[in-house]
């Protein structure tokens, strides 16, 4: 019996799903690879929430987290030819078709929330540039979401100094952050974020490369015990959406959705410290271990990573230079 009345509340609440649907005149699918728990989740929860108070219900967004639908390195292609609306990826996701993305990870070049602010203004010489050069691939960027910066996790110690990554397999989530790796002695594996536990687990890879974020949303302490505080690249996650689903909206949807993407994007950029800050406490409370590096420790660090800044030149050209000089003015 109990059985025959969970399938008929279970068939109720898909009906009343799909009338809901049926009442909006437009749907909007987003896919995340994070759990919506997540600070990138609840960003767009925000977004969602607004949009459709907003709209008075004639727009629907619907949010298929923790890598339901696709991979984090599967949404470019998802999103360009049209098979999901829209899609949040990681940055680096597009570094195949535009080498200047990589601007975010060359080591240590923007170390700071004030020069990371400069990168991201949608105007500015850095991300300018880059949302131009999205808008050719069938996407364009919504927003940008804040993950902050980078930094490296390990079983039984800090990773201090180059010394300490030699010899080891690295978890990284770009070819650049891999270059950067390789030049420190390490070995670098590419690895999906919604893979990353696993691999921990797996001892799949001895360190890990990482927003401190992501450690508190994937509870990473289960299965690493250290964060070294490196921020040598700022991680930034995009929101995109397939151009032509765009073009054919009405005037007044895309005038809300875009309102609704700026609040989105200025929420997370200015929460960002504080979400670090609880990222960091609750992963000591969980027993983790945080490390800051020294002066002397950082400046080993960046006397390795020349060929990270190298690579990016020859694949950019006078271009890449020009963004480069830009970031380092910041």
């Amino acid at each position: 019996m109990n059985k025959i009345l969970t399938g008929f509340a279970s068939a109720a609440f898909f009906a009343a799903s799909a009338l809901a649907l049926q009442a909006a005149e437009t749907t909007m699918r987003i896919s995340l690879q994070l759990p919506l728990k997540s600070h990138l989740g609840q960003n767009l929860k925000m977004f969602k929430d607004e949009v459709e108070a907003t709209s008075n219900g004639d727009i629907a967004v619907e949010i298929y987290d923790s890598a339901q639908l696709y991979k984090d390195k599967e949404v470019p292609q998802a999103v360009g030819s049209g098979a999901i609306e829209a899609g949040v990826a990681s940055l680096t996701r597009y570094v195949g078709d535009i080498p200047m993305v990589d601007i975010f990870y060359q080591p240590f070049l923007l170390d700071s929330e004030a020069k990371v602010r400069k990168a991201v203004d949608p105007n500015g010489p850095v991300r300018g540039p880059i949302d131009a050069a999205i808008a050719e691939t069938g996407a364009s960027v919504l927003w940008w979401q804040a993950y902050g910066g980078a930094v490296m996790l390990s079983n039984g110690g800090p990773v201090k100094t180059p010394a300490d990554m030699k010899g080891k397999k690295v978890r990284v989530f770009g070819k650049t952050l891999g270059d950067f790796t390789t030049a420190a002695g390490g070995a670098p594996t590419i690895i999906s974020g919604s893979e990353q536990y696993l691999a921990y687990q797996r001892g799949t890879v001895d360190i890990g490369m990482t927003g401190v974020s992501g450690v508190q949303s994937r509870s990473l302490w289960e299965v690493m015990d250290t964060i070294t505080v490196t921020n040598h690249a700022d991680i930034e996650f995009i929101v995109v959406v397939n151009n032509d689903w765009w073009a054919k909206l009405p005037d007044a949807h895309k005038a809300i959705i875009s309102a609704a993407a700026k609040n989105a994007e200025n929420s997370v950029r200015d929460e960002m410290s504080a979400i670090e800050a609880r990222a960091y406490a609750s992963a000591k409370e969980h027993g983790m271990a945080i490390y800051n590096p020294t002066p002397e420790e950082l400046t080993e660090w960046k006397a390795v990573s020349q060929p990270v800044y190298d690579a990016f030149l020859a694949k950019t050209g006078d271009a890449g230079k020009a963004m480069l000089e830009a970031a380092q003015g910041f």
